[in-house]
């Protein structure tokens, strides 16, 4: 019996994504053996601080590619938002399953939607991108940081007596909890972060069984869409320190990008867009969303 072994993160959200998808896996292949190693990362270690303060680049996958590059696993799901452009030598995105609605939410409870919330009204989020985005439709409001898994930052909203929380849709949805969300925020309010929504099947570069096994869940319009996404933050160098979001979607038969990066701070605000044919590969993907990226600089 083929056995493959996948590293996960220990939080709800990264166990529900990865569950749901080693039973699709094991959909496609039933005599696949699967067993998980959870690891705990960096990320998962601090919790008392802002990602931003903490800085560097891959504090929720560190720990888990290690894992894939001593053999205790063969292959990792990350949410691919998670993961640095550029990988660890020795290590491959193997597959990019179909993304789930990469939109960010807002939970408010009493007052519903962004718009209806009062003057001073304190927000929490866990992110720069969307502590910018939110300032720049309401600067009014009081943008706090806010850590933890989803539940605790659910939990948060009532504790702190925040009006309301930003969140990843596509996270609530994977975790049932699609009814809390209140509003969801169009791209043009909340331009999603580089790779929102979607997962990333990491593996060893020259393990030729994981990729043929995990190559049939993977999703050719996803795909290109993150390595678009995944090019400006090439291009960008971008880190938890820095705002940068990047979206790509299919419009009428083409690929449209659209992205922005500020300094730490918020300023020198960048916004650009590319509306390009649909890319043959994701390789041309990628070219597009460097050159994005590059105008940005």
């Amino acid at each position: 019996m083929p056995r493959l072994t996948y590293a996960t993160r220990k939080s709800p959200l990264a166990l529900a994504q990865s569950r749901a998808f080693v039973a699709k896996l094991k959909a496609c292949h039933i005599d696949l053996d699967l067993p998980e190693l959870l690891v705990v990362t960096t990320g998962d270690k601090i919790q008392d601080r802002p990602l931003s303060e903490v800085g560097g680049k891959g504090l929720f996958v560190k720990e888990i590619e290690e894992a894939l590059l001593d053999g205790r696993a063969d292959l990792a799901v990350h949410s691919i938002k998670d993961v640095p452009g550029v990988l660890p030598p020795g290590l491959t995105i193997g597959c990019v399953p179909v993304r789930e609605d990469p939109r960010d939410v807002l939970v408010a409870p009493r007052h519903k939607t962004l718009a209806a919330l009062p003057s001073g009204a304190r927000v929490g989020t866990s992110s720069l991108r969307r502590k910018l985005s939110l300032l720049m439709s309401r600067p009014d409001l009081e943008v706090l940081p806010l850590r933890g898994n989803v539940d605790t930052r659910l939990r948060k909203l009532e504790t702190e007596e925040l009006a309301g929380i930003v969140l990843a849709w596509a996270g609530l949805l994977r975790l049932g909890l699609g009814d809390r969300a209140t509003e969801i925020l169009s791209p043009e309010v909340s331009l999603p972060a580089i790779g929102q929504g979607a997962l990333g099947i990491e593996i060893r570069a020259g393990d030729g069984a994981a990729r043929d096994i995990v190559s049939r869940l993977h999703d050719n319009d996803t795909g290109a869409c993150v390595a678009a996404e995944r090019g400006v933050l090439v291009a960008l160098g971008g880190d938890c320190k820095t705002p940068i979001a990047a979206f790509a979607e299919r419009s009428e038969g083409k690929m449209r990008l659209r992205a922005f990066v500020a300094n730490p701070d918020g300023s020198r605000l960048r916004k650009g867009a590319r509306l390009a044919a649909w890319p043959a590969s994701e390789r041309e993907a990628t070219e597009l969303g460097l050159a994005l990226g590059r105008e940005l600089l």
